[in-house]
């Protein structure tokens, strides 16, 4: 008998749970191949979404895939991710949640290496969720007319 993965079902409880306390659920995606996010903001081969109601569109929590629709930057973008490329889910409010074992993605995804396509710009400015970067160095206060 082949055993069924408890990872969806736990990404979906945490999502939940998220949500009904009104904190704001991150996924957090190691990116192997030729997966379906925005390949400018992965760091250190994995990318940090906002998965929350107001941050995405027609999300799906699936059992195979996580998909939906978000903007990065004020670009629309479909993101497809595999359920055993998510390596943890979390409030970003306190930091609770679940981390997870990467499971590796399936054979139509794998590549040595994301690729970056040409015409996609690659900015550092705002992250997955759209805020603007926070300042450094000394606060300064200015008065406004």
């Amino acid at each position: 008998m082949q055993s069924v993965s408890t990872k969806p079902y736990l990404i979906r409880a945490i999502h939940e749970w998220c949500s009904d306390h009104g904190f704001t659920p991150y996924l957090v995606v190691a990116v192997r191949g030729k997966m379906q996010v925005p390949m400018e903001y992965v760091k250190n081969g994995e990318i940090v979404l906002n998965i929350s109601y107001n941050a995405t569109r027609s999300l799906t929590l699936g059992n195979d895939y996580v998909t939906f629709s978000a903007r990065f930057n004020g670009v629309s973008r479909e993101i497809v991710i595999p359920v055993g490329a998510v390596v943890s889910i979390f409030s970003r409010e306190n930091g609770e949640g679940m981390g997870f074992e990467y499971e590796g993605v399936p054979d139509d995804m794998v590549d040595n290496a994301p690729v970056i396509p040409d015409d996609v710009p690659v900015s550092p400015s705002n992250g997955p969720d759209d805020e603007p970067p926070r300042p450094t160095g000394r606060p300064q206060l200015r008065v406004v007319k």
